[in-house]
């Protein structure tokens, strides 16, 4: 979670919405993203959909099943369809998304009968990830 918090710090040195996002798989670091809505132009540029677009290539496969998604802010409708299409196996977030989240905050798409059914662990390093979002937006205000 901490390299997760690491790439939402560069989303924010870049003035995009600081949400950062990595994918390991046998316990090796295999993408890396963040959000880039901003420079980007682009509504789906969102740091789960960059970092599994980025896992794809390195895997050469769509399927992600042995992998383990780590993403400081909890995915919003569109990247938990992502992680459910990629088929990652656990997703570990830190900060609830009280506006747009999919996991327990605005509705539960893991818990969904889909065909693929995704560990989902919510917490971790929240603190850190709260505060982040928190300075980002107060900082935006101003």
């Amino acid at each position: 979670m901490r390299v997760a918090l690491e790439e939402a710090q560069k989303a924010y040195d870049e003035k995009e919405v600081p949400i950062g996002a990595i994918i390991v798989c046998d316990g090796e670091v295999i993408a890396r993203a963040h959000n880039t809505r901003e420079a980007s132009n682009q509504a789906i540029n969102h740091a789960e959909i960059l970092a599994i677009s980025e896992a794809n290539k390195k895997l050469k496969s769509w399927r992600l099943d042995t992998c383990t998604l780590y993403v400081t802010i909890e995915p919003c409708p569109m990247c938990a369809g992502a992680i459910l299409q990629s088929r990652i196996d656990r997703i570990v977030y830190g900060a609830s998304d009280l506006k747009a989240g999919a996991h327990k905050s605005k509705l539960n798409m893991f818990e969904i009968d889909f065909n693929h059914k995704t560990e989902v662990v919510s917490g971790v390093l929240e603190i850190e990830a709260k505060k982040m979002m928190q300075d980002f937006f107060k900082e935006l205000r101003k």
